[in-house]
């Protein structure tokens, strides 16, 4: 592949060949009193660190406020009760008091000033996990179904994503060297000087990169949504091996026809050995044929599609040695989380906890924040697992452990049965506002009393305990996988979202734009008609995400056929 002139490369790919140690003047402004925030070069190496810069949207009118979000790397989602305490620790003396779960099972800080950030990463990885790779232009950080109750096959699963992360992972020296050590790399050295990573090369990926594992038939990964999946085949209850799914993603960009969310499509069958062998080549395909002039354009969803999947399977196999076998049969049947009680296969128990667009605090007769903190005291022995839903699980807690468990929880005001109403349970948003750069709209704020407004709704329609899934984001960007849900709103403006409809509960589906702009004030308004047509209209058992591919979506199409004829018999009159 020829690569592009120097003149030609976006500006992050021209700060990426400038220092492919990733360390910038990170330590020094970090050391420095005096600086309130890091250089605009320093901030595309920190997404490396697991780091954004960001200032308080809320304040701007008055003064800007800058600030970081941290992301830790946790492969799987999985944490023991001492990392738990760690993160819930550094939350309350660094952060908002808040910690944040993401849809890719990690855990965000928000509110962190310059000040606090070398102690938090340093604690962090004291704590034996990560936050290097987090973000940027490499393979972050990998999911894996933590619901153990379908298959004794699932520890394996998880033990390969976690392969499969170690060997993806960057092998720059100035993360340690910063967040380790408190020194600057010198770019002198011949070392530093020659560095280039042996497997993302002198300036990484193009864009980000995510990789999953799910085991069907749940689907609670949103496997289809990653650059690279691992669908699990289990046959007798063994692991036999992974179909691949490669090219899926979520970004895109309003008003730009060439961004588009796209979902993943599967390649072949292997078996466990060539797991690693199959990461890299796929990884090393998005690096070597990835738009590096346009980061719109950058992701490996491109190149998969432009240059389609027969070409995706014979370069893998060209790469990783003639290992892609026919693909093995499975399904999907649902997204969702087990919420409480639940006995795994082996017999120990897990409890799913429901937390409302992932964030975990204390609010007045709800303190989950600090019920979480105490559980992790209380009981070291369980496993605290995140899911891509952005929900806890307590698992591997003994029979004996259930009540105290219970009770110990319901002294906080945290339901372990009946926790939320079927919408909410549901239901996704992404941070946004007033942390998020690129949001345009509220998300997660709005989310919350926008379900409740759509629940009486469909209680006043007779729908009332009907499941929807619903998402929410503040841009289009995707980050809440808003683009598999049967209902989503995408943030367009200040109040104004993009209406979208018609995914599946199993995610394997993507939905469509219905509305390009509608006020969140004529939400109502404008899902009335549309949830009585359902009602009156659906097929036995029918959700309403089907329904609107089977119904909504051919009008939409003729609607834009005929606006169409319409232009151009005006044009040519």
């Amino acid at each position: 592949m020829s690569v592009p002139a120097a003149t030609s490369l976006t500006k992050n790919e021209l700060v990426k060949l400038g220092d492919p140690t990733l360390g910038g003047t990170i330590a020094g402004v970090l050391t420095n009193p005096a600086a309130d925030r890091f250089a605009e070069d320093d901030e595309q190496f920190l997404k490396f660190h697991g780091i954004y810069q960001q200032d308080d949207r809320d304040l701007r009118k008055t003064a800007k406020k800058y600030m970081m979000m941290i992301r830790g790397r946790i492969p799987g989602g999985v944490m023991t009760p001492a990392q738990w305490i760690t993160f819930d620790d550094l939350a309350t003396k660094y952060g908002n008091n808040t910690l944040r779960i993401t849809t890719r099972q990690s855990i965000q800080f928000h509110g962190v000033l310059k000040s606090g950030l070398g102690t938090l990463v340093r604690k962090i990885n004291e704590s034996l996990l990560s936050t290097l790779a987090a973000c940027g232009d490499v393979n972050r950080n990998i999911t894996a179904s933590p619901t153990p109750a379908y298959t004794k096959v699932r520890e394996q699963v998880y033990a390969d994503s976690v392969r499969v992360m170690h060997a993806l992972a960057p092998q720059t020296r100035a993360y340690h060297s910063i967040w380790i050590d408190h020194v600057q790399l010198n770019l002198d050295e011949p070392a530093n000087k020659a560095f280039v990573d042996p497997l993302y090369g002198p300036n990484y990926l193009p864009r980000k990169f995510k990789a999953s594992f799910v085991i069907p038939p749940v689907n609670d990964m949103d496997v289809y949504t990653n650059d690279l999946g691992f669908i699990a085949v289990v046959e007798n209850e063994q692991l036999v091996g992974y179909n691949v799914a490669v090219g899926g993603g979520m970004g895109r960009s309003h008003g730009n026809v060439q961004t588009y969310p796209r979902l993943a499509d599967v390649i072949g069958f292997i078996t466990p050995e060539h797991l690693i062998d199959v990461a890299k080549a796929v990884l090393t395909i998005h690096r070597d044929f990835g738009d590096r002039t346009n980061r719109k354009h950058a992701r490996l969803k491109y190149v998969v599609e432009e240059r389609g999947t027969a070409w995706v399977h014979a370069e893998v196999n060209r790469r990783a040695g003639n290992i892609l076998s026919g693909v093995r049969r499975f399904e999907f049947t649902t997204t969702g989380d087990l919420y409480g009680w639940h006995r795994a296969v082996d017999g120990s128990l897990f409890l799913t906890l429901f937390v409302e667009t992932g964030r975990i605090k204390d609010v007045a007769g709800h303190t989950l924040k600090t019920a979480l903190r105490q559980v992790a005291e209380k009981f070291p022995n369980l496993e605290f697992r995140l899911s891509a839903n952005q929900n806890v699980i307590l698992a591997n807690i003994p029979e004996h452990d259930r009540a105290a468990v219970t009770g110990l929880l319901a002294a906080h005001g945290v339901k372990v049965d009946h926790q939320a109403s079927i919408l909410h349970a549901a239901a996704m948003a992404c941070p946004a506002l007033p942390t998020c750069g690129l949001a345009l709209a509220e998300s997660e704020r709005m989310l919350p009393g926008l379900i409740d407004r759509i629940e009486k709704l469909g209680g006043e329609l007779g729908l009332g305990g009907e499941e929807i899934i619903i998402r929410s984001t503040g841009c289009p960007n995707g980050c809440a996988r808003p683009y598999m849900a049967e209902i989503a709103f995408v943030g367009k403006a200040p109040g104004r979202y993009q209406l979208w409809l018609g995914g599946n509960a199993s995610g394997t589906r993507l939905n469509r734009v219905y509305k390009d702009v509608i006020k969140e004030a004529d939400v109502e308004a404008e899902l009335r008609p549309l949830l009585t047509r359902w009602k009156t209209t659906r097929q036995p058992g029918e959700r309403f995400g089907d329904f609107a591919a089977r119904v909504l979506w051919p009008e939409v199409e003729l609607a834009a056929a005929a606006a169409a004829d319409s232009k151009i018999a005006a044009g040519s009159s």
